[in-house]
């Protein structure tokens, strides 16, 4: 049966519970046992799906279409174990499916209230589907002592005492801040934000400690001592210069050891780390270096686009290459005629995701740059698009060439998606219907054009299936005069109705793609489109 390790943080927030959370699973994978990890995120929102990255960073979503907290990303990059909607729960969901079934009379008549209803709605989504994993990994979004978190920490205190110690385990994840002024490293901070989680009946076990310098043994000692744990138990989890050093240094302080010695499991040997041991030695260490310009909206907030920096940060690690980002944002293109300029020094183009009008101008401008001056190009989702808007506008002369997204148009390249095939079942939204949960979302097939560059790119493969997001499509309509400009569709949709790839074969290397291959890259496999495209890049950067 599964052993749950509870993951709850405190002091402040962006402390990496993520990261500690998805190191603890790749230790323990290397010890060979299987694992799984899932989030509990205590805010109203019924997911992610709606919020704008500003608020909550990027949406990561999974195979089967749900749209979740960018943590799962995490664990899907460090453990390689694919995500699903039972992994990650908000206060909105739970609330949604406890008021769905007091409304179908599930409760007899009872009077529904947090205990016992929502508390043992979510000791049921932790345990749900966990046979056959010797751990599963419960990370608890927020900060200990929020007024939202309390009926998850009510529940995981519930389910351990049900549990038992030799299935339940805490770990709490606090700050070890450093005064300046008193040139000392302080352990308050800690020690009261354990008393928070004493006085809801949790008592942890494992501290991982956050800190910017190392802990001394007196500190740490002090913290055992005042927070009831052994010295042992307290483990720095200091600043790393790149995230995939964190389990080597987690495992250097003992923290697999200790979990399995509180679980009164054998922790003889060593884990086999040479995985984690390549990639540090490839990022730290890399043969050379390019430079991407990644041209976007949310670039003054960077985890907006957290899984799409790792994806090319894999592509380098394909290349051993250091690859370099340079965020620009799309509105400088807009405002001064000369700034994309700037883009000649750089060695690939990257337009991303995105939502709404704010900055399409400046998306299109730099299309329309790699394009002519042979720069490799990657565009994802929305560049996708916009690199069809630029062919329409330059190379046709359509020059009302626009998307629905902003607006009415005579000449929509890109529309609105109102119904598609998943399987065998056509799926179908309104115009005007819900936002959330609304988009094509999930794993879905394409099919790659025989002498494709992107065919070349996957191996040969001839179907592929990668992970979308998105509301509007390319307008097939447009496909055959695109074509006869030299813009080839070379991934369509089983059914050759949705354009999924576009690519310019007389280009150096230039692709569009209509999903996002990100979200599927691994330090251990990166995603061969970001290989491909970091790989163009250093060819380009010999040129230069």
């Amino acid at each position: 049966m599964a052993r749950f390790v509870f993951i709850t943080g405190g002091v402040v927030s962006s402390l990496g519970k993520g990261i500690a959370s998805a190191s603890l699973g790749a230790l323990l994978q290397a010890r060979g046992y299987k694992v799984r990890l899932r989030k509990l995120d205590p805010y109203l929102n019924y997911d992610p799906g709606t919020m704008s990255p500003y608020q909550h960073g990027e949406v990561y979503v999974t195979d089967d279409g749900a749209e979740t907290d960018l943590d799962l990303g995490h664990y899907e990059r460090f453990t390689g174990v694919a995500a699903r909607k039972p992994d990650n729960w908000t206060t909105g969901r739970i609330y949604s499916d406890v008021i769905a079934a007091e409304r179908r009379g599930d409760y007899l008549g009872g009077t529904v209230q947090v205990i016992p209803h929502i508390t043992d709605k979510i000791k049921e989504v932790i345990q749900a589907e966990t046979d056959g994993y010797d751990f599963v990994l419960v990370e608890i979004g927020g900060t200990v002592g929020d007024i939202e978190s309390l009926p998850f920490l009510e529940a995981m205190r519930q389910l351990a005492n049900e549990l038992g110690p030799q299935r339940s385990l805490f770990m709490h994840l606090t700050l070890v801040p450093y005064i300046a002024s008193a040139g000392e490293l302080k352990t308050k901070p800690t020690q009261h934000s354990v008393k928070e989680l004493l006085g809801l009946g949790i008592q942890p076990q494992i501290l991982l400690c956050r800190s910017d310098r190392p802990i001394p043994e007196n500190e740490r000692r002090k913290i055992a001592l005042f927070c009831n744990v052994r010295p042992e138990s307290v483990i720095p989890a200091l600043d790393a210069s790149t995230i995939y050093e964190v389990p080597l240094m987690y495992h250097r302080e003992g923290l697999d050891q200790e979990v399995l010695r509180l679980f009164g499991m054998s922790a003889y040997g060593e884990p086999n780390m040479k995985r984690w041991e390549d990639i540090v030695h490839a990022v730290k260490e890399p043969e050379g270096e390019v430079t991407i310009a990644v041209v976007g909206k949310y670039t003054n907030l960077l985890d907006a686009y957290k899984s799409l920096a790792e994806a090319l940060t894999h592509g380098g690690i394909a290349h051993n290459v250091k690859v370099n980002l340079d965020w620009v944002d799309s509105q400088i293109f807009e405002n001064d005629a000369e700034a994309v300029d700037r883009l000649e020094k750089v060695n690939g183009i990257l337009v991303p995701g995105g939502f709404g009008e704010r900055g399409t101008e400046g998306k299109i401008e730099a299309v329309r740059f790699a394009r002519e001056r042979k720069i490799p190009f990657f565009g994802i989702c929305f560049g996708m698009q916009m690199a069809v808007i630029e062919a329409a506008r330059n190379l046709l002369d359509i020059k009302g060439a626009s998307s629905t997204e902003f607006g009415p148009c005579n000449e929509p390249v890109v529309g609105l998606l109102t119904e598609w095939l998943r399987g065998n079942e056509i799926e179908k939204r309104a115009a005007a219907g819900d936002l959330g949960g609304t988009m094509r979302l999930g794993a879905y097939p394409a099919v790659l054009a025989d002498g494709s560059l992107v065919r070349e790119v996957y191996d040969g493969a001839g179907t592929i299936e990668e992970r979308h997001r998105h509301r509007y499509e390319v307008n097939v309509a447009y496909k055959d005069r695109l074509e006869g400009v030299g813009l080839r569709f070379s991934g369509m949709s089983p059914d050759g109705v949705l354009p999924e790839i576009v690519e310019y074969p007389d280009h150096p290397w230039f692709i569009g793609v209509q999903y996002h291959p990100e979200l599927k890259s691994k330090p251990f496999k990166p995603h061969p489109l970001f290989a491909g495209f970091v790989g163009a890049a250093v060819k380009q950067a010999r040129l230069v």
